[in-house]
C-alpha cells in the first residue's frame, strides 16, 4: 500500500496565543487526512454509515511533536493504513511543512475501530474497505 498524502493550510483558528498550531489541532489534521484517504478510495463517512451501517471511532492516538507549525504554513499530512485484526485499522501518520520531504513537524499512530452505526459495538471492517487497506 502506498502512502496517501493530503495538503492543508494553517488558519488563524488553528493557532494558539503564541501563533503556533495548538497541539490538539494536529489530531484534527490527521483526522481529515484519514477521511480524505477513504474518499480517494470511493468511500464517504456518510455512505458507510448508511450502508453497510458502520462508523470508525478512534480508540487510541499517540503523537510526537517535533517542530511547530505556524499560521499560513502549507502542510502535507500522510496516512499509511494497516489492518489491526478484523475490527481495527492502524494509521501511521506524519505532518510536514511544505513537502513530504520537508520539515517533519509531528508523527503519530492512530487506531480506529469499526463500530455498528446503531449500537456502537465493535464490528468487522467491511470487506470493501479491507481490500483498500491491503
Amino acid at each position: 500500500m502506498s502512502v496517501f498524502t493530503w495538503q492543508a493550510r494553517v488558519y488563524y483558528a488553528d493557532t494558539d496565543a503564541g501563533g503556533v498550531v495548538y497541539y490538539a489541532n494536529y489530531l484534527g489534521f490527521m483526522e481529515r487526512a484519514r477521511t480524505e484517504w477513504l474518499r480517494a478510495r470511493g468511500f464517504s463517512q456518510a455512505s458507510l454509515a448508511a450502508d453497510p451501517g458502520v462508523l470508525f471511532a478512534v480508540a487510541e492516538a499517540q503523537v510526537k511533536y517535533r517542530l511547530p507549525a505556524r499560521l499560513d504554513d502549507q502542510l502535507v499530512i500522510s496516512c499509511e493504513p494497516a489492518l489491526a485484526g478484523r475490527v481495527a485499522i492502524d494509521f501511521r501518520q506524519s505532518i510536514w511543512r511544505e513537502r513530504a520531504d520537508g520539515e517533519l513537524l509531528a508523527e503519530g499512530q492512530v487506531r480506529v475501530v469499526c463500530v455498528d452505526a446503531r449500537s456502537f459495538r465493535a464490528c468487522r471492517v467491511p470487506e470493501s474497505v479491507m481490500r483498500e487497506v491491503g
